[in-house]
């Protein structure tokens, strides 16, 4: 995910059906069909329209991937949502534990999220269209009030309020997060929720989706503010960091991001964040000046960080954060 300041339906099965799909050899339809047929938006059995889809790439998720459908799902009718789950290059269960009552599950053996979105995206089967990371929790109530925000007169995207689960954070990375996240707050908008959402008018906006590290910064900047919500009666349950080392990993990350946006051509419209406003934070005795200081020195060590491997010209990749979901450190 990036908290940078700054496809057609298919046919892969009936929204109850467990089905799977493989990509194909080069230069063939890319997907072998398995699980139940039917036509989209219409099911096998009678099902009702669905209200949304959801799309949930996931590599190597075994560990929460079962926990955070079983939220997703919990009060949703049957056949409300039309939940795809694309298992991207997996070396564990993740497949097999995503087959949940309500879920069509998809396999890849191509890495990287960009790939698993257009995969999901390309099975979905109708609009708006939930974009939710594997490790985020998104209950039912918070995709209807998505969904319902996506429709209204000039919103083509939104996105929830991130709550954050800190249990286990180390303490220096605990203060680090409690200072980054009121310094960008105000900015966030469809970035760093861990989901977004599309209308069918905002989806050419971002779909096709390119090759991109950060895709909910190439959404964010994909509109303009008043064209993206974000929806105070929706909310994600997201992991941060636990510690220092797993919060430079995703920092470097979502530094090297916004950097290939720019160069893309669609940097964050809202530009940098200002030094001034973390001695607001201050002065407003939001923040600590144990905290700032800790924020500062783990800033320090994210931009040299930044430099040594943009020198290098090591590739970014995408992959679970495991370091979400380590024990706590510092």
């Amino acid at each position: 995910m990036n908290d940078a300041v700054g496809g057609a339906p298919g046919s892969a099965g009936s929204p109850h059906g467990a089905g799977a799909e493989r990509d194909g050899e080069p230069g063939g339809s890319g997907m072998e069909h398995r699980g139940e047929p039917g036509g989209p938006g219409t099911g096998c059995h009678g099902e009702r329209e669905p209200l949304v889809s959801v799309v949930v790439p996931a590599h190597n998720e075994e560990a929460v991937v079962a926990a955070g459908l079983a939220r997703l799902l919990s009060g949703a009718a049957p056949g409300e949502f039309d939940v795809v789950v694309v298992a991207n290059a997996c070396s564990d269960r993740t497949a097999e534990a995503a087959r949940l009552p309500g879920v069509r599950v998809l396999e890849t053996p191509v890495p990287g999220k960009a790939n698993a979105l257009r995969l999901g995206d390309a099975a979905c089967r109708t609009f708006p269209r939930v974009y939710l990371d594997a490790d985020v929790g998104l209950d039912a109530a918070s995709v209807r009030a998505l969904a319902a925000a996506a429709t209204r007169p000039g919103v083509l995207a939104c996105a929830p309020v991130p709550e954050w689960d800190l249990d286990g954070v180390g303490r220096i990375a605990r203060r680090t997060h409690a200072v980054h996240d009121r310094l960008v707050a105000p900015l966030r908008g469809l970035a760093g929720a861990g989901v977004y959402v599309l209308s069918e008018r905002g989806h050419p906006r971002v779909f096709p989706l390119p090759d991109v590290i950060s895709d909910d910064g190439w959404a964010h900047a994909g509109f303009a503010p008043h064209e993206r919500a974000v929806v105070p009666e929706a909310r994600s349950l997201v992991r941060p960091a636990r510690t220092v080392a797993a919060h430079l990993n995703r920092r470097v990350r979502v530094r090297l991001g916004n950097r290939q946006l720019a160069e893309l051509g669609r940097p964050a419209p809202e530009g940098r964040l200002r030094p001034g406003a973390l001695w607001a934070l201050v002065a407003a005795r939001e923040v600590t000046p144990l905290d700032t200081a800790c924020y500062l020195a783990v800033l320090l060590a994210d931009r040299a960080l930044t430099r040594f491997r943009s020198r290098r010209g090591g590739a970014v990749r995408w992959g679970a954060d495991t370091g979400s979901r380590s024990r706590p450190g510092a």
